[in-house]
């Protein structure tokens, strides 16, 4: 596929003016503040049997936004005895957090590993079992990306930025985890959710984002010839009248604004011909991004970015940054 979006040169260099609401940061902690006032109920950790020994299995119940119930899976290495580093993973626009015994990289790795179901997404192959209460009528455009965009209240993302806070907020309570020794990751939206806890939630140990979606808004959707961004400007070609108040509502869930009150360490990966999250929107966050950070460029790959290889730069990364921190509890096995 062609080059489509500007050059690595141009990437690098573009650092683009994003909308800072005056009320983002009195918004964000209230929304976190409400969301773990009225969890009536603690998180739930059930062990289920998959057939396999050297991994140990959980189906996760977490109270996110409003405490409603979000599902994930937490898997860690058989016979760990001592608290683990842990992985956080978000997943990708459409994908629930699929069966029990799949997605075992960062068990196998020695690691615990809580993969974080999406609220009413997860129709792909990968199915989910999180419902999205609050998500009523998907409206005139399907998908996710304008559900309840005629305000930050109402906004889709509100919910799930809040259920990743509140994932996190519950393996900080567990024994098996060291809470120094916590990263986040996810490719694509997951990219996207994992930069934004990256800003609300202070003391990770690091934020792997891969192919990172939902950054700067307004350029992927004038850009962008593929969903999701897409959404956007089917939204705004049907009611023309609401192109300000649409960018005023997304810019309190700017991947790339909140990744500027980032301070963890963090390793991007880019695609240079990523159609879907154009490369000059992740550099957005990148070039934001206000800890310390490193990118892996993929020139020649779309939003498939890396894949395998980039879980490779991603072991050897999280493996460096573990041996680098003082512990908190104790060492990862």
């Amino acid at each position: 596929m062609p080059f489509t979006d500007l050059s690595l040169a141009d990437c690098r260099d573009y650092r683009p003016t994003l909308p800072v609401p005056a009320d983002l940061d009195a918004f964000w902690s209230r929304t976190l503040d409400e969301a773990r006032s009225c969890a009536a109920d603690k998180p739930s950790f059930t062990a289920v049997e998959t057939g396999l020994t050297q991994v140990r299995t959980y189906d996760v119940t977490v109270p996110g936004f409003a405490g409603q119930p979000v599902r994930g899976w937490l898997r860690m290495p058989a016979g760990a005895s001592e608290p683990l580093g842990c992985v956080v993973e978000f997943l990708g626009y459409g994908r629930g957090r699929g069966l029990a015994h799949e997605n075992l990289l960062w068990a196998s790795a020695g690691y615990a590993h809580l993969l974080m179901d999406t609220r009413g997404q997860g129709w792909s192959a990968a199915g989910g079992d999180t419902a999205d209460p609050d998500g009523g009528a998907a409206g005139v455009v399907p998908g996710f990306l304008t559900r309840g965009i005629e305000s930050p209240e109402t906004y889709y993302y509100r919910r799930l930025f809040t259920d990743a806070v509140r994932c996190v907020d519950a393996l900080r309570d567990r024994p098996e985890i060291d809470p120094e020794r916590i990263v986040v990751t996810g490719v694509s939206q997951g990219g996207g959710i994992a930069l934004a806890v990256s800003g609300l939630v202070p003391g990770l140990a690091g934020v792997m984002p891969d192919v990172p979606f939902l950054c700067n808004f307004r350029r992927g959707a004038e850009i962008s010839g593929r969903p999701p961004f897409t959404e956007i400007a089917e939204y705004l070609r049907l009611h023309r009248d609401r192109t300000e108040s649409v960018f005023a509502t997304l810019s309190y869930f700017d991947a790339a604004l909140l990744a500027t009150r980032a301070t963890a360490p963090a390793l991007f990966s880019i695609a240079m011909m990523d159609d879907i999250c154009p490369p000059s929107t992740c550099f957005s966050a990148y070039n934001g991004y206000a800890g310390p950070k490193d990118v892996r460029v993929y020139a020649f790959n779309g939003h498939e970015g890396g894949a395998e290889y980039q879980q490779r730069e991603q072991l050897a990364w999280v493996a460096s940054l573990f041996a680098g921190l003082p512990s908190g509890q104790a060492g990862h096995s």
